[in-house]
């Protein structure tokens, strides 16, 4: 230790700017010394190379007593332990590291964001129009200096808000908050009848295309509804096997919007949009995989799913195991998880769960 001992503080500060999370929290436990220079000289975005890591899973129960989720670290195979700021919160969607959260004991729409693996956590404001249940959806800008911490917009289409005679009417206003400026504002207007849709039949996951949002909706037949953010404009868009599907989920696949979904007896499948609005079939869940998920009965509507640019995860529960492809190089691999059982030699009840995608990182972030 003499030799480390020695070394000037942001130099051995540098030196941890190369350790992924789970190393660096390791690295501050070893003495007084080392834990002292990692706050001293806390990561930065810009020196950070986290994002070179591969995403880590994380499962939030959704009835959660504790404010707690579980990590599992994809490079080392093994689940930990996280705080959350709060109990009663869902994922929405992933920005660079950090997750957009839904307040799940508010009647009308709260956000927060939030980095898990720091316990960072702050409210976004209040909307215009308070509304309940309405889809949510994120762009981020592609020219941001940070791909941990990127410039981001949130935008809020549907839900139900009170009518001003009285009463509960359909929202069709679209509002926007700008990461940049910190600010909501109207954007634009919904067609009541995707209003309605959004509200009703719409789960809050969603996949941003270019300019595009979409959100499949949850009613059979499936079907997706995209929203241009720029041009402000609506279209609907028919769904594989519509009618046939237990289970579908919008996920990103090599920067294409692509589609998840399982039928009885059959096969989990992976299509991708192309030109023309046609899905084209491009993989499937190896078939002793998909029966490992679940549990040999072969129905999938139990089945949950979450995707980014580099890895697409199906899951039940926080128990059972999942099943995850994740992108190779130029190639997509099928491998299994095991599902968390223990953490630190104590186990776990098991229990539903939401799960998100997140490049971890403990650098600080001025969003905060």
């Amino acid at each position: 230790m003499s030799i480390w001992n020695n070394l000037p503080l942001d130099l051995l500060a540098k030196i941890f700017s190369f350790l992924s999370p789970d190393s660096l929290a390791i690295a501050r436990s070893v003495c007084k010394n080392w834990n002292t220079c990692s706050k001293a000289y806390p990561l930065s975005p810009t020196t950070s190379t986290t994002t070179t890591t591969s995403s880590w899973f994380l499962a939030l129960p959704i009835r959660n007593h504790r404010a707690c989720c579980y990590a599992h670290n994809p490079t080392i195979d093994k689940w930990h332990q996280l705080s959350l700021p709060l109990p009663s919160i869902r994922p929405i969607a992933s920005i660079g590291s950090l997750l957009l959260l839904r307040v799940t004991n508010s009647t009308t729409l709260q956000l927060g964001l939030s980095n898990p693996f720091t316990g960072e956590f702050k409210h976004l404001p209040r909307l215009h129009a308070a509304r309940t249940n309405p889809a949510v959806g994120v762009t981020v800008s592609e020219s941001s200096n940070s791909t941990l911490f990127p410039s981001f917009r949130v935008i809020v289409a549907g839900g139900m808000s009170e009518a001003a005679e009285g009463g509960a009417k359909y929202e069709t206003k679209v509002e926007m908050y700008d990461s940049r400026i910190e600010t909501w504002r109207i954007v634009g207007s919904t067609p009541v009848e995707f209003a309605v849709r959004l509200t009703v039949w719409t789960p809050n996951e969603n996949v941003c295309i270019g300019e595009t949002l979409y959100w499949v909706t949850s009613a059979r037949a499936y079907s997706v509804v995209g929203y241009d953010v720029g041009r402000n404009g609506w279209r609907e868009l028919g769904v594989p096997m519509a009618e046939k599907l237990e289970f579908a989920s919008l996920v990103k696949r090599n920067g294409a919007l692509g589609l998840v979904g399982g039928t009885c007896g059959g096969s989990g499948c992976i299509w991708r949009l192309s030109e023309g609005d046609k899905w084209c079939l491009v993989d499937e869940v190896p078939f002793q995989l998909g029966l490992r998920l679940l549990g040999g009965k072969r129905v999938w509507e139990s089945v949950k799913c979450v995707g980014n640019d580099d890895c697409i995860c199906l899951y039940r529960d926080l128990g059972s195991g999942m099943v995850a492809c994740r992108r190779v190089g130029w190639k997509w691999v099928w491998v299994w998880i095991y599902g968390c059982d223990y953490i630190k030699g104590k186990p776990l009840l098991n229990s539903s769960i939401r799960g998100a995608l997140l490049h971890p990182t403990l650098a600080s972030s001025l969003i905060f």
